[in-house]
């Protein structure tokens, strides 16, 4: 983009929507880093492109990005499955306002975003145009490579698949972030008692370290077990746990700080007032963002 001035109008276009298309990228990959190389990727199409052909150009930027998003995606295939430990989204620092558009929140929250991990590549792509930017049918069509009819019966089976495993009901971000003040308490004071009280009894914590920092190689599920396993944690460390509140994909997380170095990410899942999901990311690959970029404002 440093050949182009800022009156150049594929320019121009092209930072008018990078927020949206940088968010299409990232509900999609789940990675920041990648997001970022699909955005420049993107940018190299777009120079190409006559724009006096072109009759809707956000459409365009949308189709191109998710042709390259699905590239990148399916050859992600191989690099996940040789991925050390529990793989978790990379946390995206964000704006408070966006928890404010909930469809959004939700679908960027480590929980949904798990659930989308369990899609193929083309079923991920039509969700995410269709349940969180209300693309058309006949744009996704084009952007995917199939028929509208093929796209319809696609988003019909995506959208059934995400129903049977998204939470019961969206908590609030008021009442998450009730729930992990309390959290916050606990963790700092080390009291077992009170980190009962507020996560539910079949919580489960996944962690990934990407074996680079210490982490539960599988799902730690319940809350005694959770218990178990943190405070063993920090008192064979001797560690000082300090948090601080922080909004990570929308919704309202935790920044963790380890003997005064900052260390992780948790992100929560709440439903009726406790905590039923953790999302630990301590791989410092996936926390740069988290400590050096500027909050997003998306869309």
């Amino acid at each position: 983009m440093t050949d182009h001035t800022a009156t150049d109008p594929a320019t121009e276009t092209f930072v008018a929507h990078r927020n949206l298309l940088f968010t299409v990228a990232y509900e999609m990959l789940g990675s920041a880093a990648d997001a970022e190389d699909v955005l420049q990727e993107t940018w190299l199409r777009w120079v190409g492109v006559d724009l006096d052909h072109v009759r809707d150009q956000r459409a365009y930027l949308v189709r191109i990005t998710t042709r390259q998003a699905l590239n990148r995606l399916r050859s992600m295939k191989r690099r996940r499955e040789a991925y050390v430990g529990q793989w978790l989204p990379e946390p995206l620092l964000t704006t408070p306002d966006v928890a404010e558009d909930v469809e959004l929140a939700e679908s960027m929250s480590m929980a949904m975003m798990l659930v989308l991990e369990s899609l193929s590549p083309t079923e991920r792509a039509v969700f995410v145009l269709r349940e969180v930017f209300d693309v058309g049918y006949d744009e996704i069509a084009e952007a995917v490579g199939k028929s509208p009819a093929a796209v319809r019966q696609i988003a019909h089976r995506a959208r059934r698949h995400v129903d049977a495993r998204r939470p019961r009901r969206t908590a609030s971000a008021s009442e998450t972030r009730a729930a992990l003040e309390s959290f916050r308490r606990a963790l700092e004071t080390g009291n077992p008692q009170a980190l009962l009280d507020v996560l539910a009894p079949d919580v489960v914590l996944l962690s990934d370290g990407g074996g680079i920092k210490r982490a539960a190689p599988r799902p730690v599920v319940g809350a005694e077990k959770f218990v178990r396993f943190y405070l063993g944690g920090t008192a064979k460390a001797g560690a000082t746990i300090a948090c601080e509140p922080t909004v990570v994909n929308g919704n309202p997380a935790l920044a963790v700080y380890v003997n005064g170095a900052f260390d992780a990410v948790m992100a929560v899942r709440v439903e009726d007032g406790r905590i039923t999901g953790l999302y630990f990311v301590r791989n410092p690959e996936k926390l740069t963002r988290v400590t050096s970029e500027t909050p997003l404002t998306l869309r």
